[in-house]
């Protein structure tokens, strides 16, 4: 039985095709932002087989929740459309009204700040949103373009590091008017402002969380600035001389975090006295040079959509919130100038796995500022911050270390580490029962569902004790002996939840006793596990997974084991909203087990391996009516980055240590720049999926991992499958 639903899950890997978006075809191959598709991840998973259950009426399944916008890598700046507030990223492809054109987004319903519109007449302040279709409507990094329907006026858009660069054409005769809806944004507005300085600049703040400053300029002579409706609907009017000149109106607008005269000094430094297209071309040629740094030859149209699609969307978080004379407002509200560009946090919990190895990759300059400014917002506190779960800035700095991204306080980021590891209070909740009993106990909770209540202990502790050993590596790499040997001690903690009677892992209650109402198959938001089943869980020890593999019988009960995983259907009845995709209970549409196809690996079954790693990526990416949905949110680009590494055949299988896993791209050739005139092509040969053997520079490697300094001083990966 097992041996057809594998042979059924190949066939369908290989057949499986899905319609490319119409918003770009490479029809100039030798420019890579061409097969950028920047819509990928905005629209919804619609059908049942595709999600794995029936969505529930009037529920999104998410699928993406991207922003098809204007940004550069990395920039402070992102200038997208809005068509429905409070959702991920504010865009929804399915929908047909946009209400604003933002200028910040992550994708994870929040910030989406500055909201503007132009508009003609014959609106209100509760009702100023226009239709738009596709067909109007287009995008490539760096730059966005849509016609606003009920106006008549087409919008385009760029933008910088800080700036965001509008045309606007209105049609002639018509009034031009622009709509400021300060009293909106993807967060709760507390206070807003605007005010007009001269007869071209507006400025002012929106203060949700944090206050955001602008300072615009506009081409044309601002006639009248105004405020209309009230309480959440009131928003600002800015009215321009229409008679004034028969040009596209143009509006430079820049952020700061600091202040309306940083906001003011980050618009002169980037796009004073500058052109649309001239600043359009720069953000497409930032782009380019990026993609550039991976070269992929071989494989079909769709699959160099989908890749340079998938490596666009990695670097676009975590978000520059220093000005350009390096200004920034700490973690304590306080102006500071530390001489490197601070970032907001990454999104630990989902890209620790692969989106910041990739990150580190092709972009160390960044890498290392990012945690910098994560080290100075740690010790604000004692502590290292984290994202969401876990503590995952112990692997993302520790193997960013290893592989030699070392221009930050290192000594003061180990610090920061070990205090999360050891003192109560801080990034790791529950971490003294942790020390104590090996192990983060779940209470007893009589029927629990999905959005049970408890500390997700079992995710908690197979987390913790990964990140033990991430801090353990960075302990030995600065000789600190005794602590390396006592944080080594802890990274078998994983072990203390598997219970042999399932062959899984499984909650136990603070007296030992395993947790009694126990269904595998049902996936919890934090009883016992976080955002998962027991299934999509039990197989996380990347640090260890030889010590996994001998808490079975065999390597054959350990295959079994994994076969199921891959084979025991979903159960439609058991829906929570970012649990979706399968195969069988492996479920891609979220993070904590896509590691896992690379498991058969370490019990010398390379190919089945393969045979899912090739069904994902065939499946999973371009999915939908349209082409443009994921089969799971894209987190910030670890869904993104899943691809990337996965289709180019390495994969940071244990992202704290400087080593990859290696597998059969799809690719015939790629070539990754390294930087420092580093440069090394994975070249695959005969065309097969089983690999048969590897070298480097024709050193045969021993198994199947291949060291960053293997790579970064190498000519030439070559992978033989038959």
């Amino acid at each position: 039985m097992i041996r057809t639903i594998l042979l059924i899950t190949f066939i369908f890997a290989m057949v499986g095709c899905h319609t490319a978006s119409n918003h770009s075809s490479p029809n100039n191959p030798e420019k890579l932002t061409q097969y950028v598709n920047t819509f990928l991840g905005t629209a919804p998973l619609q059908d049942s087989i595709d999600c794995g259950y029936n969505p529930p009426k009037d529920w999104r399944v998410w699928a993406g929740l991207t922003y098809p916008g204007t940004s550069l890598p990395n920039a402070m700046v992102q200038l997208s459309p809005i068509t429905e507030w409070h959702s991920g990223a504010g865009y929804e492809y399915e929908d047909d009204v946009i209400l604003a054109f933002t200028h910040t987004n992550k994708g994870h319903w929040n910030l989406c700040h500055i909201p503007v519109l132009p508009v003609t007449d014959g609106y209100t302040a509760n009702d100023f949103g226009s239709k738009f279709s596709h067909e109007n409507e287009s995008a490539e990094p760096g730059y966005y373009q849509v016609k606003l329907d009920r106006y008549g006026i087409n919008v385009e858009l760029t933008s910088t590091l800080h700036c965001g660069y509008h045309k606007y054409e209105y049609p002639k005769g018509k009034p031009q008017n622009m709509i400021l809806n300060l009293s909106k944004s993807n967060e709760r507005v507390r206070d807003w402002n605007i005010e007009q300085e001269g007869t071209n600049v507006i400025k002012g703040f929106q203060q949700t969380g944090e206050k955001i400053y602008f300072y615009a300029e506009t081409n044309r002579t601002i006639v009248n600035l105004e405020t209309t409706g009230d309480g959440r609907d009131e928003v600002a009017v800015v009215s321009f001389n229409e008679a004034e000149s028969d040009e596209p109106l143009e509006l430079k607008l820049a952020l700061s975090f600091v202040s309306i005269e940083n906001a003011k000094q980050n618009l002169e430094a980037e796009i004073a006295g500058k052109s649309f297209e001239g600043v359009k071309t720069e953000a497409s040629q930032t782009w380019e040079n990026l993609l550039a740094k991976i070269k992929v030859e071989g494989g079909t149209e769709k699959e160099k959509e989908l890749f340079y699609s998938s490596l666009y969307r990695s670097f676009l978080w975590p978000a520059l919130r220093s000005d350009v004379n390096g200004d920034f407002t700490d973690a304590t509200g306080k102006i500071v100038n530390k001489g490197f560009r601070y970032y907001t946090n990454p999104s630990l919990w989902d890209t620790y796995r692969n989106k910041l190895v990739l990150l580190g990759m092709l972009s160390p300059d960044v890498t290392a500022d990012v945690i910098q400014s994560l080290i100075d917002k740690g010790e604000k506190t004692g502590f290292m911050p984290t994202f969401f779960h876990g503590d995952h800035a112990a692997p993302f700095i520790s193997g960013s270390y290893l592989r030699g991204i070392q221009d930050y306080d290192i000594e003061s980021a180990y610090q920061l580490l070990l205090n999360n590891a050891t003192k109560e209070g801080g990034t790791r909740p529950h971490i003294a029962e942790y020390i104590e009993k090996g192990y983060i106990s779940t209470p007893e909770v009589q029927n629990p569902h999905v959005e049970s209540k408890a500390k997700a202990g079992v995710t908690k502790t197979l987390e913790f004790a990964y990140d033990d050993y991430a801090v353990a590596l960075l302990a030995k790499e600065l000789n600190k002996t005794d602590d390396y040997e006592m944080l080594m001690k802890r990274t078998s903690n994983y072990k203390n939840l598997f219970d042999p009677s399932t062959g899984l892992m499984r909650g136990r209650l603070e007296n030992g006793d395993w947790v009694s109402d126990f269904n595998a198959e049902y996936p919890y938001y934090e009883y016992m596990y976080r955002e998962a089943n027991a299934w999509q869980s039990s197989f996380f020890a990347p640090h260890d997974t030889k010590g996994l593999i001998d808490l079975y019988k065999s390597e054959a009960e350990f295959e079994e084991k994994l076969d199921s995983l891959f084979s025991i259907p979903w159960n439609s009845s058991h829906i929570a909203r970012n649990v979706s995709s399968f195969i069988g209970q492996y479920c891609h549409g979220n993070q904590p087990d896509h590691s896992f196809p690379y498991l058969y690996t370490f019990i010398g079954k390379q190919e089945k391996s393969q045979m899912y790693l090739d069904s994902i990526m065939n499946r999973f990416y371009g999915m939908g009516e349209w082409g443009n949905a994921l089969c799971g949110m894209d987190d910030a680009g670890e869904m993104s980055a899943w691809y990337v590494f996965a289709a180019i055949g390495i994969y940071p299988y244990s992202p704290a240590d400087a080593e990859y896993i290696v597998s059969v791209p799809i690719f015939d050739s790629v070539k990754l720049d390294l930087g420092e005139e580093s440069q090394v092509t994975i070249t695959k040969k005969n065309g097969g999926r089983k690999i048969n053997d590897i070298t480097i520079d024709g050193n045969q490697l021993d198994g199947y991992f291949v060291s960053y300094d293997q790579l970064k001083t190498g000519n030439e990966l070559i992978i033989l499958a038959e």
